[in-house]
């Protein structure tokens, strides 16, 4: 809303005489769901004029991964941040998913080997995990973030409306990544979502909200505190249930939406931590339930998939996994809930053993 403070706040509070140029992008999706956005934005740059310029009207992208799969697209963002006249006090606002979040905020560290990124997540996947992330990314060649940056935003901007007008898919799929990092890093948490996961199907905004602000707090916790902000290592806990989610989701051609293919990567893996003794079965069976009730269907007819060798095309993600971390594979997992391990191998027979045993759960 033009007359909301925050926005404003953040630019001008490190250089308050300044009068800033901004370049605003908007998700497709979101300005779909919200027809006056648009104008309001540039209402709301009219009423600052004395503070901000607009350098183009706000632009409207193409939200999910199709923005990260053109790079036409992405080559037109490019040159149009570029063409701005931006510079490193400038500003780039991306407001909408975590694919466009990646593909502006990629853009944007580029020109001028980074300008000020201003994040406004519009979804629950987002506002709990992309939005306040350090990476940017594009899917080239088939993968999923084969092209990226690590650059951490200038600022994060969680408004809560614009969740209440996303579709119930995107409303449920974010939710994955709470039960990701409660799974590994807070029993306590992970028991708040057990006890609350028929509450989120039913669009429970009170129980959104702590889910939400929690999971940031984690995300944030663990890039502050755990040595490896930028992934140098090869230990990637954030990354628990993504080398079956990320290669799910391209053999769907991102039907799956990212979320739901990180449930199911999620369930998979703890599965398989439960045939290895580090989870115990009941354990297990609390996880894969809790994210049935959430409202995931943890079965995916691409989970059957044969490649050219009559392997399952799903296991390719672990080797997509291992040329990712530098040759040497290494995959986190549960030790009961709330702790984890991390391994540089696994079993595939078991793995597939754990595939067949999500087919036989079935659908929600």
């Amino acid at each position: 809303r033009p007359e909301n403070p925050r926005l404003l706040e953040t630019i001008v509070q490190q250089e308050p005489e300044r009068r800033h140029r901004l370049a605003v992008f908007v998700d497709s999706g979101v300005a779909a769901a919200r027809p006056g956005l648009v104008d309001e934005i540039s209402a709301w740059a009219q009423l600052h004029a004395a503070a901000v310029r607009l350098v183009a009207p706000p632009r409207v992208v193409p939200g999910g991964e199709t923005i990260k799969c053109d790079l036409g697209i992405v080559r037109d963002l490019l040159h149009s941040i570029a063409r701005g006249g931006l510079c490193r006090h400038s500003f780039v606002v991306a407001v909408g998913g975590g694919a466009v979040l990646d593909a502006v905020g990629f853009c944007a560290s580029l020109v001028h080997r980074g300008l000020r990124m201003i994040r406004i997540p519009t979804t629950v996947l987002a506002q709990n995990d992309a939005g306040v992330g350090v990476k940017t990314g594009i899917n080239t060649d088939g993968g999923k973030n084969t092209a990226g940056t690590f650059a951490p935003p200038y600022a994060v901007l969680n408004d809560l409306e614009f969740l209440k007008t996303l579709p119930d898919e995107h409303w449920i799929g974010g939710t994955s990544e709470a039960f990701k990092v409660a799974i590994l890093k807070d029993r306590e948490y992970f028991e708040f979502l057990e006890a609350h996961a028929e509450a989120i199907p039913r669009r429970d905004e009170i129980v959104m909200e702590e889910l939400i602000v929690r999971c940031a707090e984690l995300h944030l916790e663990h890039i502050r505190e755990g040595g490896d902000p930028f992934e140098t290592g090869t230990a990637r806990p954030l990354d628990f249930g993504h080398w079956a989610a990320h290669q799910l989701e391209s053999l769907s051609g991102y039907r799956i939406s990212h979320g739901h293919a990180v449930a199911t990567g999620i369930a998979l893996d703890t599965l398989y931590a439960a045939r290895q003794g580090w989870i115990s079965d009941a354990d297990a069976r609390r996880v894969v339930g809790a994210l049935r009730r959430a409202g995931f269907s943890l079965w995916h007819e691409e989970m059957q998939q044969q490649g050219p060798d009559g392997r399952w095309a799903l296991l390719e993600g672990l080797e997509r996994f291992r040329e990712h971390l530098g040759g040497r594979l290494c995959l986190t997992f549960p030790v009961g809930i709330g702790a984890r391990r991390e391994v540089h191998s696994v079993d595939t027979p078991v793995i597939a053993e754990c595939v067949e045993q999500l087919r036989l759960f079935g659908r929600v």
